[in-house]
């Protein structure tokens, strides 16, 4: 039987295809909604897509993979994959088990905070926790992504980006 749980389940095997992470733990799934089919043998399953940022080329890879994951669920014999970008991805979304994978990996993200807060922390080294880092480059392999320089191992490691999110006035 086709459940949120057992299609949870499925998408926490489609990782981003920039960054070792689950789409699940990455929070780019927004929605999950199970529908019957068309024709009664079965479920219809929509998924709905935060994108981490505008023009994110990775989202055909995304939407491939959780086509090809779903579809090979039994009962399931529809799939509707939508992007969203209201609300917007954050950082914030990103649940702990995927922080911590993304550290095993070298990347740090920024710590979950009000959205009222100035951004102020530098990250900490991922491979020795030390403090003692630099920004070496705003700019990393993604617009997403920024390069740190630890002074204390001597590695670099990339760091996610808040991206700010407008305020909408009245």
């Amino acid at each position: 039987m086709v459940s949120q749980e057992t299609v949870l389940e499925a998408l926490r095997t489609v990782n981003d295809p920039e960054m070792p992470i689950n789409i699940v733990d990455l929070g780019i799934v927004d929605a999950v909604r199970i529908e019957p089919g068309a024709d009664a043998s079965g479920s219809r399953v929509v998924v709905e897509i935060l994108p981490t940022f505008v023009g994110c080329p990775a989202l055909p890879w995304i939407e491939n993979d959780v086509r090809k994951r779903l579809g090979a669920m039994p009962g399931v014999t529809e799939i509707d994959v939508h992007f969203r970008f209201d609300p917007p991805w954050t950082v914030d979304r990103i649940s702990p088990a995927g922080r911590e994978s993304l550290r095993e990996f070298g990347v740090t993200v920024p710590q979950r905070r009000d959205h009222c807060e100035p951004e102020t922390q530098t990250p900490q080294c991922p491979f020795c926790g030390s403090s003692q880092v630099h920004l070496e480059s705003s700019f990393g392999p993604t617009r997403c992504r920024m390069i740190y320089y630890c002074e204390s191992c001597r590695n670099p490691f990339e760091h996610l980006k808040r991206i700010p999110v407008p305020v909408l006035f009245d």
